[in-house]
């Protein structure tokens, strides 16, 4: 049990170090837990809400500070490129991200061609219907991409790191929240990048 305590907390540390430079990206992160954290609790009403305030707000604000406010370039501090980072990222890297996001962005193409959905779905009347029933893909393209990469991680590393990837993903908005709740303080003070992203208290100890 501490190997897997362990492991998730070497991929939380380089999750943060790597990819989370930027205040704006931090303080997008802290928009996206909240939201994410209202989800969780919808889906147990509402699964269609859940999965559009999933999607629509947690989803979207968190990638939007990933591709377009972190820095690309050679990382100083962690003595990495940009390259490196992406190859040996565990879960969905920006190329992952990117694909995982147009296919996100096309799935309601899939209604207007057939309403039914192959005959899993009651055909939608109104928009509210049409709106609902994409909400309804959404949710299980979010959950079929957490478990493809699991599953994925399973054969490529090991069941473990799988398994530990996992648990950070559907935890990280919890975690989220406790590492980047000043953010906007800082943002708001002028500060655009985290000069400590890769000195943090929660960094693995090497002993």
């Amino acid at each position: 049990m501490s190997g897997f305590r362990d492991a998730l907390k070497v991929q939380r540390w380089d999750d943060h170090r790597y990819y989370h430079h930027s205040r704006i990206n931090q303080a997008l992160h802290l928009v996206s837990a909240i939201s994410f954290l209202i989800a969780y609790v919808m889906v147990f009403f509402d699964p269609a809400i859940a999965a559009l305030v999933g999607w629509l707000v947690a989803m979207t604000s968190r990638q939007i500070g990933h591709l377009f406010f972190e820095p690309k370039g050679y990382d100083e501090i962690n003595h990495a490129t940009h390259e490196h980072k992406e190859e040996i990222k565990v879960g969905y890297n920006l190329q992952r991200k990117i694909v995982l996001l147009t296919i996100w962005a096309l799935s309601p193409l899939v209604l207007v061609f057939d309403p039914t959905l192959f005959g899993v779905l009651e055909p939608f009347t109104t928009w509210a219907e049409f709106v609902r029933q994409v909400a309804k893909i959404w949710l299980f393209l979010g959950l079929a991409g957490l478990l493809f990469r699991t599953v994925h991680l399973f054969f490529i590393k090991d069941v473990q790191t799988g398994l530990v990837w996992m648990t950070k993903i559907l935890t990280d908005p919890f975690h989220d929240i406790k590492l980047y709740y000043k953010s906007p303080i800082y943002l708001m003070r002028g500060e655009m990048i985290d000069p400590l992203h890769a000195q943090h208290d929660e960094a693995p100890s090497k002993a």
